[in-house]
C-alpha cells in the first residue's frame, strides 16, 4: 500500500494477485451470482486504486481495509439487485429445461444437457477427487490453497486433481454413440 500511494500503479497488480480470490469470494457469497461477483471484485480494486490516499496503516493492515471495501462493495450491489428484482427472476434451472433443442452450446449439447453431463462426471470421481476440482474449479482456490484447506499435502491434492480431471475428460469422452460402438464391435469379436 504505501508504494501504491506512492505513486507505483505496479503495486496494485501485486495486491489484485494476492487478494483478488478472497474479495471474489466474500463478493459470491454476498450477491450469489458468478458474475455479479466479479463485477464486484473489479470495483473494489478500482476504487482501493482511487482512494489509496485514504489507506492509513495505524487503523488497520492492507487486508482488512481490502475486505471492509469488499464487503461493503458487495452488500451494495446486492441491495441494487435486490432493487432490481434480480433475485426475483426465475430459476435458471427452469429457463434451461425450456430452451429449445436447437439452442445448442459445446459439442452439440444444450446448456441443461451440459450442466446434468457435469453433474454425473462429478458424482464418478472420489470424495478427494470431487472436492479438490471443486474447490479449484468453482471456488478458485490454488492447489496450495486447498492443500492447507483440506490439511493434504501439495502434491497429494495435485495428484487427486489431475485424476480428476483425467476421469472426467473420459466420462465426457463416452457418449452414447460412442458407448454403443464399443459395444457391438466387442460383441462381434466375442
Amino acid at each position: 500500500m504505501a508504494q501504491l500511494q506512492g505513486g507505483c500503479n505496479d503495486a496494485l497488480a501485486v495486491l489484485f494477485d494476492r487478494y483478488h480470490r478472497l474479495v471474489l469470494s466474500i463478493a459470491l457469497k454476498i450477491v450469489r451470482d458468478p458474475g455479479e461477483a466479479e463485477d464486484v471484485m473489479q470495483s473494489v480494486f478500482l476504487e482501493i486504486f482511487r482512494s489509496v490516499a485514504q489507506f492509513d496503516p495505524a487503523k488497520g493492515t492492507t487486508k482488512v481495509w481490502i475486505l471492509q471495501y469488499a464487503y461493503h462493495r458487495a452488500i451494495n450491489r446486492k441491495q441494487h439487485l435486490n432493487a432490481r428484482k434480480f433475485y426475483d427472476q426465475v430459476n435458471v434451472s427452469e429457463i434451461e429445461t425450456q430452451l429449445p433443442e436447437a439452442a445448442s452450446t459445446l459439442g452439440g449439447f444444450t446448456q441443461h444437457e451440459l450442466k446434468h453431463l457435469l453433474r454425473e462426471g462429478l458424482a464418478t470421481l472420489n470424495g478427494p477427487q470431487k472436492q479438490v476440482v471443486e474447490l479449484a474449479s468453482f471456488n478458485g482456490l490454488s492447489m496450495r490453497e486447498i492443500a492447507d484447506k483440506m490439511g493434504d499435502s501439495l502434491s497429494n491434492v495435485r495428484h487427486h486433481y489431475y485424476r480428476g480431471l483425467e476421469k472426467l475428460r473420459s466420462f465426457v469422452g463416452r457418449t452414447p454413440e460412442k458407448a454403443q460402438v464399443k459395444g457391438k464391435s466387442a460383441g462381434s469379436h466375442g
